[in-house]
């Protein structure tokens, strides 16, 4: 049963733009990995990253979606500036990558990166997909979460990228494996 201030049930779409809704768990910058506990309503600390390390954007969720790793889809949100944990960002899906990742004792599962600019962002308001990101920049981004598991006892594949239209294809996917485990006993 869902919480009334639970995040992970908000829409994952607005409507209105053709947008998705991104719920931030770790804003850009931070050395702090934090996850979203829907029982609890409330955001956990899960880890902390390595001296020198931090995530290079804010990375979030799309509520309402569901993964193949069994959370929510995850989101690397291209903004101007970092904003607070549990903020709620309307986004443009520009690509995704996808991934598979495995935790010791356990079979590979897919954990794809989408990659969205928020609605208001106004330094990369012109990006439209990943070949408008900077020569290089979506290798940096695989590079930062294969280390990022690896320092957290996981292997992490990046594989095929994706411009917008698989992302929603992605996103897609995620709504519909949602609302089949809500209807499940």
């Amino acid at each position: 049963m869902s919480h009334p201030a639970d995040l992970s049930s908000l829409p994952a779409m607005i409507p209105q733009k053709g947008d998705v809704t991104v719920v931030i768990e770790t804003p850009k910058g931070s050395r702090n990995k934090y996850a979203y506990d829907p029982d609890m309503a409330a955001f956990r600390l899960k880890f902390v990253l390595p001296e020198g390390t931090s995530f290079p954007y804010d990375f979030g969720f799309i509520p309402s979606t569901l993964g193949e790793d069994g959370d929510p889809l995850d989101v690397l949100l291209l903004l101007d500036q970092p904003t607070p944990v549990g903020c709620v960002i309307g986004a443009r899906l520009i690509g995704a990558i996808e991934a598979r990742q495995k935790e010791e004792g356990h079979d590979w599962a897919r954990n794809d990166r989408l990659i969205a600019v928020a609605t208001h962002a106004r330094s990369h308001a012109h990006l439209q997909r990943l070949d408008d990101l900077r020569p290089g920049m979506v290798d940096e981004i695989c590079a930062f979460f294969t280390y990022y598991n690896h320092m957290n006892g996981k292997e992490f594949e990046p594989g095929r990228r994706r411009g917008p239209k698989g992302a929603q294809k992605l996103v897609t996917a995620g709504c519909a494996a949602y609302l089949d485990r809500g209807s499940q006993p």
